[in-house]
C-alpha cells in the first residue's frame, strides 16, 4: 500500500490509521504544487489527497480511505466492537467531520478570497468560526467521559484530531471545551500518532 499525504492535511488521519493498523505500507509526503501536476493528476485527477494505491489500484476520498482500511484489517477493531449499533455510531461521528466539520474550514483557507472584499471575507471568516464553535462543543459533550469519540478507539479519532488542529492554527474559540482538550492530548501521546507527525514533518 502507498498513502499520498500532504502534512497536517485530512490524510493525516488515514496515515494514523495505517500506524495504528501496523500493515506495511509506504507514505509519499507530496506539495501543493505537486498535487497540481499532471503526474499526480493521473493519481487523483482532484489535484487532492488522501490517495491509497494498492497495486494497480487507487482509491480517493478520505472517508472511503478509511472504512477500506477497517473492512481490510477487522482485527484493528477501529470500527466498533462487531454490533452494527456502534459501527453506526463510528459512521456517524465520521460522517459529520467528514460532511460538516470538514467544509466548515472552507473560508478560512481561502474559499471567499475571491469575494475580493475585505469586511465580507473577514465576515465568511466570522460565521466559519462561529459554525465551527457548535461543531466543536458537540464533539466535546460526545467525549464527556471518554478517551475515545465513541468510546473505543476507532477512525473517527484521528480525523477529529487533525480538524482540531486546524482550529487551534485559524483561531476557532475552544475555551471551555475541557473534554476536547483531554482528547487532544491523549491522541498528541499516542505512538501512532506521533509516528505519522514525525513522518510529514509535523514534530
Amino acid at each position: 500500500m502507498k498513502l499520498y499525504t500532504s502534512p497536517g492535511a485530512c490524510s493525516l488521519a488515514d496515515h494514523i490509521v495505517l500506524k495504528w493498523i501496523g500493515a506495511p505500507f509506504e507514505a509519499q509526503i507530496v506539495t501543493r504544487e505537486q498535487r497540481a501536476s499532471p503526474e499526480y493528476r493521473a493519481i487523483n485527477p482532484a489535484g487532492a489527497v488522501p490517495a491509497l494505491q494498492v497495486g494497480d489500484w487507487t482509491l480517493t476520498q478520505n472517508s472511503a480511505i478509511l472504512h477500506y482500511l477497517t473492512d481490510r484489517f477487522p482485527e484493528a477493531g477501529l470500527c466498533g466492537d462487531g454490533s452494527h449499533e456502534s459501527r453506526a455510531e463510528v459512521n456517524r461521528w465520521l460522517a459529520t467531520v467528514n460532511a460538516d466539520v470538514h467544509p466548515a474550514f472552507k473560508p478560512l483557507f481561502g474559499a471567499t478570497a475571491y469575494l475580493e472584499d475585505e469586511q465580507a471575507i473577514a465576515k465568511s471568516h466570522d460565521n466559519a468560526r462561529k459554525q465551527l464553535r457548535t461543531y466543536f462543543e458537540r464533539i466535546d459533550a460526545q467525549l464527556a467521559g471518554k478517551d475515545w469519540v465513541t468510546g473505543s478507539r476507532s477512525i473517527a479519532d484521528p480525523y477529529w484530531f487533525v480538524v482540531t488542529q486546524w482550529a487551534k492554527k485559524v483561531g476557532v474559540d475552544l475555551s471551555g471545551l475541557d473534554n476536547l482538550a483531554r482528547f487532544d492530548a491523549h491522541m498528541a501521546a499516542d505512538s501512532g500518532v506521533q509516528a505519522a507527525q514525525r513522518a510529514e514533518g509535523l514534530i
